[in-house]
C-alpha cells in the first residue's frame, strides 16, 4: 500500500509542477492550471489503477500457489512449492490476504504447531511401530488426538520406537507450508524404516474402519513387505466390519461407551441417563463413505441402542448411509421427543469437519441446521431438503473434541496393537 501511495503522489507532483512551470506568468495561466488539473487526476486514475492491478496480480499469484500444494500427490518440487506459497503469502498486506480465496489456508489459528511431535526421527531400532492417520491441519487437535494415541501406544510398548505417517497428502503440504512442519506420508514413512534397518514393523492405523483409507494402506504395505522379517497391520478402531446392521463386536461396544461417556461428561451431566431426562440427544457426526464399510455408522447405532442409550443418534457428514444424513437424523431426533441437541464428532480428529460442517455457526453446517432449520443441502443430493423448525440456539450445543483424546478410546488402540505385536 505505501508503494501505491508513493505512485500516486509522485504522479499528482509531477504534473502540476510542470502545470505551475506552465501557466506562471501568463495570460492563459487559468486554463493551463485547469488543463494541467485534468491531466494529474488522469495520472492519479492510471497510478491507482497499476496499483490494484499489481494488488489483484499478488492475490492471485497466491491463489495460485495455494491450488498447487493442494493436491494429494508427493512430487519432487513438493517442498519448494510450499515455501513459495508461504514466502508469497507473507509479502502480501493484511488487505490482500483478506483478498484471497481462502484466507484461512495460511491466516486461521489452530493452536500452537510446536505443540506437536512429527514423529519423523530416524535412529529407529529393530522395532517399529507406525501409527497412519489420515490426519488433520488443526494443530491442537494434531497434538492432543492424534498425539494421544501415539503417546499411549508408546507408553505401552516402550521396546518400540513410535513413528508417524499421513494418508493425506493434501493435509502434509498444508501443515508444511504453514508451520514449517514435515510429516511423513504413508510412503515415505516405509522407505525411513527400510533406510533405517527396521526389521519388524507393526501398523497402527487411527482410522475408525475397514474403509478406503486402510485399503490403501494394505496395499501401500504390501509393496513393501518383503524388505522386513515381519510386518503386521493391527486392526483399525471399530475392528471388523460385519455383514449387516445387527453385527456389532466388542471393539464397537468399548468405542460406543467411551464416546458417551465423554460426552457426557464434557456437557456436566452425571451420565447419559441425567441427559435423557433433561430432553437431551446427543448427535455424533462421523464422516460417511461410499465404501463398503459404511454400514458400520448403521452397526454403531444397533450397538448405541442396544446398550440403552436411546438417546443417542449417528449421522454422517456426506450422508452415507443415507439415514445418517442431517435432515433424516434431526427427524429422528425430534420424533424420540428430545428438544436440546449435543453435537459431536465420531472422528479421530476435531479437524476441519468437526469445526466447520458440524460446529460453525454458518449455513450448511449442522449447527447451523440444527439450530434455524428450514433448507438444507446434503452432499450429493439434486435439491436441497426442507428440515423444518430449527431448536434454537440456547437448546443446540457442540463440543469440538476428537476422540483420539479419550483415554479409553486410546486404550482400544493399545489393545489392537498388542493382539499383533503379541
Amino acid at each position: 500500500m505505501k508503494k501505491k501511495f508513493l505512485a500516486v503522489s509522485m504522479a499528482v507532483v509531477v504534473v502540476l509542477g510542470m502545470a505551475l512551470a506552465t501557466g506562471c506568468g501568463q495570460s492563459g495561466a487559468p486554463d493551463a492550471a485547469a488543463s494541467a488539473a485534468g491531466e494529474a487526476g488522469a495520472a492519479v486514475s492510471a497510478a491507482e489503477e497499476a496499483g490494484a492491478a499489481a494488488e489483484d496480480a499478488a492475490v492471485a499469484e497466491v491463489n495460485g500457489l495455494i491450488e498447487a500444494i493442494q493436491v494429494q500427490e508427493w512430487t519432487e518440487t513438493t517442498e519448494a512449492d510450499c515455501a513459495a506459497a508461504k514466502a508469497a503469502y507473507d509479502a502480501l498486506s493484511d488487505e490482500q490476504k483478506e483478498m484471497l480465496d481462502d484466507p484461512d489456508y495460511f491466516g486461521l489459528d489452530t493452536g500452537d504447531a510446536s505443540a506437536d511431535d512429527p514423529l519423523n526421527q530416524d535412529e529407529i531400532g529393530e522395532n517399529e511401530l507406525l501409527v497412519v492417520s489420515f490426519g488433520t491441519s488443526f494443530n491442537e487437535s494434531r497434538a492432543t488426538d492424534i498425539g494421544g494415541v501415539e503417546k499411549a501406544l508408546a507408553e505401552a510398548y516402550p521396546d518400540w520406537s513410535v513413528r508417524r505417517a499421513f494418508t493425506a497428502q493434501i493435509i502434509i503440504n498444508h501443515v508444511l507450508a504453514r508451520d514449517g512442519e514435515s510429516i511423513d506420508n504413508v510412503d515415505q514413512a516405509l522407505q525411513r524404516a527400510i533406510a533405517n534397518g527396521v526389521k519388524n514393523l507393526v501398523i497402527q492405523p487411527t482410522h475408525l474402519m475397514h474403509g478406503a483409507e486402510y485399503d490403501e494402506l494394505a496395499e501401500a504395505v504390501a509393496a513393501v513387505e518383503d524388505q522386513f522379517e515381519s510386518v503386521k497391520i493391527a486392526e483399525p478402531l471399530l475392528g471388523e466390519v460385519g455383514a449387516d446392521i445387527s453385527e456389532i463386536n466388542a471393539d464397537k461396544e468399548a468405542a460406543a461407551k467411551a464416546m458417551v461417556a465423554e460426552a457426557a461428561k464434557v456437557a456436566g451431566a452425571d451420565s447419559i441417563d441425567a441427559l435423557a431426562e433433561d430432553g437431551t440427544a446427543i448427535v455424533f457426526m462421523g464422516h460417511g463413505t461410499s465404501h463398503e464399510a459404511s454400514i458400520t455408522y448403521d452397526q454403531m447405532s444397533t450397538q448405541m441402542a442396544e446398550l440403552g442409550y436411546d438417546n443417542v443418534f449417528v449421522g454422517t457428514v456426506e450422508g452415507n448411509p443415507a439415514d445418517t444424513a442431517l435432515p433424516e437424523v434431526k427427524k429422528a431426533v425430534e420424533a424420540a421427543g428430545y428438544t436440546k441437541v449435543i453435537l459431536r464428532p465420531m472422528m479421530v480428529v476435531a479437524g476441519d469437519h468437526a469445526n466447520n460442517d458440524m460446529a460453525a455457526d454458518e449455513e450448511g453446517s449442522w449447527y447451523y441446521g440444527f439450530v434455524n432449520g428450514g433448507e438444507f443441502e446434503v452432499e450429493g443430493a439434486d435439491e436441497a431438503v426442507d428440515i423444518g423448525a430449527g431448536f434454537g440456539a440456547d437448546n443446540v450445543t457442540t463440543q469440538i473434541e476428537g476422540l483420539g483424546r479419550i483415554p479409553a478410546i486410546e486404550e482400544i488402540y493399545v489393545a489392537h496393537t498388542g493382539a499383533v505385536i503379541e
